[in-house]
C-alpha cells in the first residue's frame, strides 16, 4: 500500500511515499509561506519520479502540530479531504517528533515572540509534552552535550534539520490513526500562555 506522508508546518515543505516499510521517494525543501503554492506541483512531480499515480495512495500520513496556525493547516486540509473523499485511512504524529525521529533530543522551533516551540523526545516518543517557552528559559536549562535539532540558532547553536522523509518511516510505529478523520485538529499552542513553563 503506497502511504503519501506530509509536513508543512513549519518552513519546510516535507512530502514523501512509502509502500508498507519502504521509502520510495520524498521532498524536504525550504519554502516559507510557499507550501500552498508548492505542494502540489511537487506532489505531482514526487509521483511522476516514483512512478506512481495518484489513485494508488491508500493512507495518509500528516504532522499535527505544533507550528505556524496556516503551515500546519496546509498540509492536514489536503490530508483531511484526501482521505475523507477517497475513504482511507489518516494517521497524525507529531511535528517535534517527526524532528526528533527516533533519537534522544531535544526539538525546538522558531515560534516567534522570542519563543520557540520545544519538547525532549526519545525513541520516537515524547519524554516531555510540546510547549511554547521563552528562549531565555531553553537556554538556560540546556545540558551539556545534549543533542538539538531544529532552530538552533534561537539558543545560540548551529540549526540542525535531519532527513525528515526518513523520519516519516522510521516512525510509522508511533503513527496515531484518526478515528473519524473529520475531527482531526492541529495541535496550537502559541495562542495560549498557559502552554508557557511556569517558573
Amino acid at each position: 500500500m503506497i502511504t503519501l506522508c506530509m509536513d508543512t508546518s513549519h518552513n519546510l515543505l516535507v512530502l514523501a511515499l512509502l509502500e508498507d516499510n519502504r521509502l520510495l521517494g520524498g521532498t524536504q525543501m525550504v519554502c516559507p509561506k510557499k507550501q500552498s503554492e508548492e505542494i502540489f506541483p511537487q506532489l505531482i512531480a514526487l509521483m511522476e519520479k516514483t512512478g506512481h499515480k495518484p489513485e494508488e495512495i491508500g493512507a495518509v500520513a500528516v504532522t499535527e502540530g505544533p507550528g505556524s496556525y496556516t503551515g500546519v493547516r496546509i498540509a492536514m486540509t489536503v490530508a483531511k479531504v484526501l482521505a475523507g473523499t477517497r475513504d482511507i485511512p489518516l494517521y497524525t504524529v507529531g511535528t517535534l517528533q517527526l524532528y526528533a525521529g527516533l533519537d534522544d533530543c531535544l526539538v525546538l522551533l522558531d515560534a516567534r515572540g522570542g519563543r520557540a516551540y520545544t519538547a525532549c523526545c526519545r525513541s520516537g516518543s515524547y519524554v516531555t509534552q510540546p510547549q511554547a517557552v521563552p528562549c531565555e528559559e531553553i537556554r538556560a536549562s540546556l545540558k551539556d552535550g545534549q543533542t538539538v535539532y531544529g532552530d538552533g540558532h534561537l539558543i545560540g547553536l548551529e540549526d540542525c534539520v535531519p532527513d525528515l522523509t526518513e523520519n516519516f518511516l522510521k516512525l510509522k510505529p508511533y503513527w496515531k490513526k484518526a478515528e473519524n478523520v473529520h475531527m482531526v485538529m492541529p495541535e496550537y499552542l502559541k495562542s495560549s500562555d498557559a502552554y508557557l513553563v511556569k517558573k
